[in-house]
């Protein structure tokens, strides 16, 4: 009888082997997680993962900056208004409304007089203007000026809005987040998007508006790369604001529906005027040039006196209006104050811009548009009482219309009645207004967008597609980093020192304090140690007479962009740059150069 162990018989090949202790061990490596590291992978056009990280921080530091701002808004209505809604003029005396507007111009003219034209700059404009021309960085002095310009402007009860003070505050902030860390400055741009959608976001709890907002107005661009940074911040700023104020949506609006296909063509008559009325205000608020003829104090004494008056009779045209925009959605407001609405409010403000006043247009702009569809609906009620539509309804569309048509931006207005109303059946109709209102205002009244001032050869430059593609990478993701740096005389054995770490390009200084000015082939060098007559009496090599391909540079910093990098070879005539490290005691260090060729084939190849 065969006897059978009890003990498990592993295979051979599973036997446990004796460890070899003479053997040291494979050490753990841990990833590398240095800002110095994140700053390298920032600079190429596929950090998607390092992007969302900046802009998930974007959306919270935004989203904390307007819930901040609002509150100041809501203290100053406490300390000012009779029923502490800072919105509520109608309760106010009327002696009282005419003169604060006059102390708030007052007030922003003692502020702002004392300082350079270039501190003035505010809101959305200023922002896309940083963006087009200074890579997304912001001026420390523009953004204080924001907070106190943007509560004055409003508490004091000029027609201005919060959106404009919300995008620079948010943007700049982000923007300085990215600048602090020194990173490169395509991801400033991205940072720049990531505050202008949270700030849209948490005015309105609309998130998917900031987002198309951001991009459509902003960057005027559409990338993947963009698109997610942007959404996370975007659904940060809204949570942010809805921990403070609630997930209600920013106005209660009634349930409307289109009803009949027979509204259509008065839908498109609407659509007409207030694209005629957008591009009305585009030309008043373009006026500037005209009025700088006026000294800045008697601008802003214009604007009061203006604002005060009309305020005596009509309220309803001060402050950025929500309160009357909502009672305009739901029928409670009598047309004379509707025609108040639509004329004065407009008329006043873009006036306040044209005079110089640093003020936010959105919120005013949806109050003209609401105002001009609801009278419009009352109109087609009038003529047709049996088909019409509902007033609410043209409302609505004209708030979308208007934004659209002013702002030159489709999709954000489609995305910001959405959100607003909760009504997807609004769409099918409000495609129709917005795209007619955008026509008319820009073929009839030959206006783009109210925040493209500045266009070259047809397209401002963010709408350049060269430009844009060589503002998604900074230049440590091109450059040549394989580099030497040398005087212009050299012995044999520093000739082979330098050969010795097999560089691609010498770096050539003509003297220890100059500044580098020309890159030559290693390869040239290479082939010249053996040509005898290239060598002096004291064996010493000239390579500014060594036969080859030698390049002229000008200077580049570490965080610039190819966009940065092509200007700046066009300007200077030059066909290389050398990148430029932060300044250490000794001077900046050289990482690299950059060659016209490599922005070419990058440009080519793999954009």
């Amino acid at each position: 009888m065969l006897k059978t162990s009890t003990r498990c018989q592993w295979p051979q090949r599973w036997a446990t082997r004796p460890a070899d202790r003479s053997q040291p061990l494979p050490r753990l490596r841990l990833p590398d997680l240095s800002l110095e590291r994140f700053r390298r992978q920032l600079a190429n056009v596929d950090a998607l993962p390092q992007l969302c990280v900046l802009g998930l921080v974007a959306g919270v530091v935004t989203g904390a900056l307007m819930v901040g701002f609002r509150l100041l808004l809501d203290l100053g209505g406490l300390v000012l208004m009779p029923g502490g809604d800072h919105e509520a003029f109608e309760a106010l005396p009327p002696w009282a409304r005419g003169l604060l507007p006059l102390l708030a111009v007052t007030l922003i003219g003692l502020w702002l007089g004392r300082q350079p034209l270039t501190a003035r700059k505010l809101g959305v404009g200023h922002v896309i203007e940083r963006l087009t021309y200074h890579q997304g960085r912001f001026p420390l002095r523009n953004w204080l000026n924001q907070w106190w310009v943007g509560i004055v402007a409003v508490l004091g009860g000029l027609s201005a809005g919060r959106e404009g003070p919300a995008i620079h505050l948010g943007a700049a902030a982000s923007s300085g987040i990215g600048q602090q860390l020194r990173l490169p400055h395509n991801s400033l741009r991205v940072l720049v998007a990531c505050g202008t959608a949270a700030g849209i976001s948490a005015s309105f709890n609309t998130p998917i508006a900031g987002v198309i907002f951001a991009m459509e107005v902003v960057m005027m661009e559409y990338t993947i790369a963009g698109f997610m940074p942007v959404i996370l911040a975007s659904t940060m700023g809204a949570l942010i604001a809805q921990l403070v104020y609630g997930s209600e949506p920013a106005f209660q609006v009634p349930s409307v529906t289109l009803d009949s296909l027979f509204n259509l063509p008065w839908i498109v008559v609407t659509a007409v005027g207030i694209g005629l009325l957008a591009g009305l205000f585009i030309h008043v608020a373009r006026s500037g040039e005209f009025l700088a003829r006026w000294p800045w104090w008697q601008r802003l004494t214009a604007v009061g006196v203006m604002t005060g008056g009309v305020a005596m009779w009509y309220p309803e045209v001060q402050g950025i209006g929500y309160d009357s925009l909502e009672a305009a959605l739901n029928g409670n407001l009598a047309v004379d104050v509707l025609l108040a609405l639509v004329l004065a409010k407009l008329i006043l403000t873009a006036f306040t811009v044209a005079c110089g006043v640093p003020i936010g247009i959105i919120g005013p702009v949806l109050v003209v548009g609401a105002a001009a569809g609801a009278l419009s609906g009352m109109l087609g009620h009038w003529l047709w009482p049996g088909t019409s539509a509902d007033p609410a309804l043209y409302a609505m569309l004209g708030m979308a219309a208007m934004m659209g048509a002013v702002l030159q931006a489709p999709l954000a207005a489609l995305m910001a009645l959405l959100e607003l109303t909760h009504n997807p059946n609004i769409i099918l109709p409000g495609m129709l207004a917005v795209v007619v209102s955008g026509l008319t205002a820009r073929q009839l009244c030959r206006c783009d967008g109210f925040f493209i001032a500045v266009t070259r050869h047809g397209l401002h430059p963010l709408q350049q597609p060269l430009m844009q593609a060589l503002s998604r990478v900074s230049v440590p993701a091109v450059m040549e980093r394989n580099v030497a740096t040398t005087l212009r005389w050299v012995g044999r054995d520093e000739a082979r020192m330098l050969l010795a770490g097999k560089p691609l390009w010498l770096v050539i200084r003509r003297s220890s304090d100059d500044k580098p000015t020309l890159a030559l082939k290693a390869a040239d060098l290479a082939r010249a140690m053996n040509d005898d007559t290239l060598w002096n009496a004291e064996q010493r090599l000239d390579l500014l007479e060594v036969p080859g391909q030698r390049l002229e540079m000008a200077a580049i910093h570490l965080q610039a962009t190819l966009s940065e990098a092509f200007d700046l070879l066009n300007d200077h005539s030059v066909d290389a740059l050398y990148v430029e490290s932060n300044r250490r005691p000794k001077g900046p260090r050289i990482s690299g150069i950059i060659t016209r060729d490599a922005i070419e084939t990058y440009y080519r190849y793999r954009r």
